[in-house]
């Protein structure tokens, strides 16, 4: 009730939206001055370069043709399920006539549930792969014929798991390993890894590493932080998504379940739909067109 009552216009939205984008007042996106003028169709002309642009421009909700009374309605249908959503059940909740708007719309705030420019973990971390995907005959382990490997890094926060970290990588060669780590560790942290040769040169690279344990077969007996995040992410892709994930599409689906485990203790809901909407305004348009394939454009 209190969602309906604070979003029940057009323009609190809009005004909700202003506030996030432009905490400190309006300002030009091409020449940053701050003094404008609103135009009855709801853009913000710039008394010092004529430019026009309106509070969608540059977010993922560029030229939208549904309201924002909508996308914030499916912001907060999304930040209330505790599991995720698909496709399909948000199509049924807020009775949009397309799946494919459904299917873009969630795959858009997967998008912006990565923050620009988030800090990489530090303290103790847990460094192991998984794969990702069906069941295929061939052989199992590093290099597992029609399988997605997925670098797992896990914070140590005491006994539990603290923040995590979730990146597909092309093979587990020293290079990607090592491009994996760097993106999500702090130098100076603790790493602990298997004795994979992909890890030698954590050490060189300024981390501290340790190896935990002596086997590098994947999928058995996997670092215990790492392990328990891989297995709360299958379940999760299988249970919340029937495992019907399309490997291009992978990375949204990381992005998500990270979003969501690293804000798995916090109690307030509203929170969690501030965090998307601010971050919603933060990241660049996306394209359908993009969407179709990974993050990579393959």
């Amino acid at each position: 009730m209190e969602f309906e009552q604070q979003f029940a216009s057009e323009e609190a939205c809009r005004e909700y939206l202003f506030q996030l984008r432009w905490p400190n007042g309006f300002q030009c996106p091409r020449c940053k001055n701050q003094k404008s003028w609103k135009t009855i169709q709801n853009l913000y002309y710039c008394t010092r370069c004529g430019y026009k642009t309106s509070i969608t421009a540059g977010t993922i909700f560029q030229d939208t043709s549904k309201s924002l009374m909508i996308w914030f309605r499916a912001m907060w249908y999304v930040t209330n399920q505790k599991h995720g959503v698909s496709a399909l059940g948000m199509q049924r909740a807020l009775g949009l006539g397309s799946y494919r708007t459904a299917w873009a719309w969630l795959h858009k705030l997967r998008c912006a549930m990565v923050r620009p420019g988030r800090d990489r973990l530090s303290g103790k971390v847990e460094v192991d792969e998984t794969y990702i995907g069906g069941p295929k005959p061939g052989k199992r382990g590093r290099g597992a014929a029609g399988k997605v490997l997925v670098v797992v890094v896990a914070q140590q926060d005491g006994k539990r798991i603290g923040r995590i970290r979730l990146q597909r990588v092309a093979d587990a060669s020293a290079e990607s390993l090592n491009d994996a780590v760097q993106k999500s560790v702090e130098p100076n942290s603790i790493v602990h890894t298997d004795d994979w040769n992909g890890y030698k040169q954590l050490d060189k690279l300024g981390y501290t590493h340790e190896v935990i344990r002596h086997t590098s077969d994947i999928g058995k007996n996997l670092l215990p932080l790492a392990n328990r995040v891989v297995s709360l992410l299958k379940r999760w892709l299988l249970g919340t998504h029937q495992g019907a994930v399309k490997i291009s599409h992978l990375d949204y689906y990381l992005d998500e379940f990270t979003f969501r485990f690293n804000r798995r203790t916090s109690k307030s809901r509203g929170k969690l739909f501030y965090r998307l909407v601010q971050q919603s305004v933060e990241v660049p348009p996306v394209l359908i067109k993009n969407i179709v394939g990974d993050k990579s454009g393959n």
